[in-house]
């Protein structure tokens, strides 16, 4: 299995470009369960929501001809005693083709959809949590067109700085997947899980996320390094290199997809 890059040189040095020198400073980091919001509050409301909504678009015409849209949803529900997390993304890309007869149609090259859910208890130790979590992920083109997947666990903090925070889960899941032919695969599987966050400068955030479920016939893998630079109050931009990697796959279909965008977060 490939190895994913952990962060870009290139989005660190746009952190510490003097265009992001300037303005309102953030508030520390706290718990890595809060929403990546640029006004965060210091502490967090029984019963409060935190939801962030990204949105990022590409339109090409001329001699290439396209479209491609990226979207995201993300709340978290924070009480005295449960973290809950829902998630709803998704992808899609359309090319304008050129047959031999010189005829122009448009043909969906992408199509992704998925969404999660998520319930952590906090146990007494700070950071460590119970979790159950669900998710479901749509794939036209993938080496599974559907991907559904459980998990139990436990979660902790190991490293908690003023501007670093790690995260790690581990526990016992299942998944169910459908190829293309229509075959089904299912099994139990063991889920690892780390999410690092580090406030780079002032504006800017930088998070690393890495998910790896084992099973008996694949090992499905999910990796996003992102960083995240404040515009205003409310809104950030955010640029973010994704991949997902599966070991048995097809063999019309590659082991790895991966996604760059730019996309504007606004939180609320």
């Amino acid at each position: 299995m490939r190895l994913f890059p952990f962060f870009t040189l290139a989005l660190l040095g746009l952190a510490h470009s003097p265009a992001f020198a300037g303005g309102d400073e953030l508030p520390e980091i706290g718990s890595i369960h809060d929403a990546l919001t640029v006004a965060r509050p210091d502490t967090i409301p029984d019963g409060s929501w935190l939801t962030s909504a990204e949105l990022g678009a590409i339109s090409t015409s001329g001699n290439t001809t396209g479209t491609s849209i990226s979207g995201k949803v993300d709340a978290r529900h924070e009480t005295a005693n449960w973290s809950n997390e829902y998630i709803v993304a998704g992808f899609f890309k359309e090319d304008e083709i050129t047959d031999d007869d010189g005829g122009r149609y448009r043909q969906r090259s992408a199509e992704r959809w998925a969404l999660s859910a998520k319930a952590a208890y906090k146990l007494m130790k700070e950071g460590a949590r119970a979790f159950v979590l669900g998710s479901h992920v749509n794939d036209k083109f993938g080496a599974y067109t559907r991907y559904t997947s459980f998990a139990v666990g436990h979660g902790s903090q190991l490293y908690s700085t003023d501007d670093r925070v790690l995260d790690v889960e581990i526990g016992p899941g299942y998944f169910r997947g459908q190829r293309e032919t229509g075959e089904l695969e299912s099994g139990m599987t063991v889920r690892g899980a780390a999410r690092l966050r580090w406030q780079v400068s002032p504006s800017a955030a930088f998070v690393q996320t890495v998910s790896v479920e084992r099973g008996t016939s694949n090992v499905h893998s999910i990796a996003e390094s992102a960083l995240s630079t404040k515009i205003n109050d409310t809104m950030q931009m955010k640029a973010a290199f994704s991949a997902r990697n599966d070991t048995n796959v097809p063999a019309d279909k590659k082991n790895t997809d991966t996604q760059t965008s730019l996309t504007l977060v606004y939180s609320f």
